[in-house]
């Protein structure tokens, strides 16, 4: 099984109305604007998606309305993060009945698995889920790490595809492609180590502020993929203070806020999430005003 995921693919979110409300309008046209930016796809249900706070119904909403919205000119993801594996099994095939043409799948949440459970958990979801999958490797927040050795074991599985990278560690994927080649399709997680992945052979980047700033992304993207470095390097310099939010615990509310300041959704989240107040308010809404005004103009240097 073989995949034509690549570029830039959005980690969506899920646009919410003020009372916590599915807004799957909003999410259409938030879809639509990223693709007319140069967007290549979208992972719906991430942690940016909310994925946690939805019923399997309002997920297979959200994956719907997405599809709907993209009208098959890019592919569409569904993240699969459930408690047990038997549950993630059930959600992924609920997902592609909703349309999705893949999935993002993560190690089963609450329960810290060791990398032993971790991959069987995969090698289940790979043999009863008829799609093709990207593996969600993220050490820091799932406290599971695979590691080449791992990959290596679940090389045949053919719908293993892809992995995002989390790791926090750029040497992984040389380490990867060293070990398996060209066996996976490796994109980068981690919105403030885009760059270096990039130059380490990532062939796509899983972004969250490309919610945001869908433009600055793609350009980023472009200029790393055609070695243009110093280019690449100063947006990535005015890019980096926006990029560490995605990394912050609050991610879901700095980053809808900052979709809701570039009038590209709104910030609205469900409980027990809460839109930012006060001081912390202040200072994120402190960076992404510093961001817009000082935004380079693309197509050209930073």
């Amino acid at each position: 099984m073989s995949s034509n995921w690549k570029g830039v693919i959005p980690a969506l979110m899920t646009e919410m109305k003020p009372n916590g409300d599915l807004d799957l309008d909003a999410t259409g046209r938030h879809v639509e604007k990223c693709i007319d930016a140069g967007c290549e796809g979208f992972v719906m249900l991430g942690t940016l998606g909310e994925n946690s706070s939805l019923s399997v119904d309002e997920k297979a909403e959200v994956v719907a309305a997405a599809v709907e919205a993209s009208n098959g000119r890019v592919p569409v993801l569904s993240g699969v993060a459930e408690y047990t594996t038997d549950l993630a099994i059930e959600s992924g095939r609920r997902m592609v009945r909703a349309g999705a043409e893949g999935l993002m799948v993560l190690p089963c949440m609450v329960y810290e698995q060791d990398s032993r459970e971790a991959v069987i958990h995969f090698r289940a979801l790979a043999r009863a889920v008829d799609a093709p999958m990207m593996i969600y490797n993220n050490r820091v927040s799932y406290r599971v790490d695979l590691s080449p050795a791992d990959f290596a074991d679940l090389a045949d599985e053919k719908n293993i595809v892809a992995v995002k990278e989390s790791s926090h560690d750029s040497r992984r994927i040389t380490d990867m492609i060293n070990r398996l080649g060209d066996r996976y399709d490796i994109f980068c997680g981690v919105d403030d180590l885009v760059l270096e992945n990039m130059l380490f052979g990532a062939v796509g980047w899983v972004s969250g502020m490309a919610n945001c700033f869908p433009g600055e992304a793609v350009e980023l993207y472009r200029l790393a993929r055609e070695k243009k470095v110093d280019e690449a390097l100063a947006l990535y310099r005015w890019f980096m203070p926006l990029l560490h939010l995605d990394t912050a615990v609050k991610l879901v509310q700095y980053i809808k806020l900052a979709n809701q300041m570039t009038g590209l959704g709104s910030e609205y989240v469900r409980a027990p999430r809460m839109t930012l107040e006060g001081v912390e308010r202040e200072r994120i809404e402190a960076i992404i005003r510093k961001a817009m005004d000082d935004r380079p103009a693309l197509g050209g240097a930073a």
